[in-house]
């Protein structure tokens, strides 16, 4: 699979940019999905906002994770082309949001046609300037897509909340 496969494809879900809160009215649009909604502190400053920020437009957080990216852009913009890779299995995906907020970035992709799922997932950084605190953020929604997914499904869960959390130790 290449980037280049990617171009033109529908997405596979209908509730694009849910993820942007998936508060109790993005749940219930989002019903019939698995939902994961993550943050972990990762320091202070406004500093290590803005250098984690960078990693996380930049695809950090899944290339910490142990995912192999491929992008059409180097910085993470609607539209944007992603083919992530863990071990054999390939997800192709576009970017549907960016946040560039002065204390919240971040971006989400949805799933395209040949991912083992179909949902939206956001990657993103938050700064509290109360405390000074530094969070890492990640939230989906999702199903499986694949009948191999689908018999696979509780394997597939766990999988899911092994990467996520390698995400948020990504920064």
């Amino acid at each position: 699979m290449k980037l280049s496969d990617l171009a033109g494809l529908p997405l596979t879900y209908a509730e694009v940019g849910a993820t942007n809160s998936l508060g109790v009215d993005d749940v219930g649009r989002t019903q019939g999905y698995h939902h994961t909604r993550v943050a972990a502190r990762i320091g202070s400053g406004r500093a290590c906002f803005e250098e984690a920020a960078d990693a996380v437009m930049r695809y950090g957080m899944l290339r910490g994770a142990g995912v192999r990216v491929q992008a059409s852009t180097e910085i993470a913009e609607i539209g944007t082309l992603v083919l992530g890779r863990l071990g054999p299995i390939w997800a192709p995906c576009r970017v549907v949001y960016v946040l560039d907020e002065p204390n919240r970035r971040g971006f989400a992709y949805g799933t395209l046609p040949g991912h083992a799922e179909t949902g939206e997932e956001f990657f993103g950084v938050r700064y509290d300037p109360a405390s000074e605190s530094v969070y890492a953020e990640v939230s989906a929604f999702s199903r499986p897509n694949t009948w191999w997914s689908k018999a696979g499904a509780p394997v597939a869960a766990l999988v899911q909340r092994i990467v996520t959390n390698r995400y948020l130790r990504a920064l």
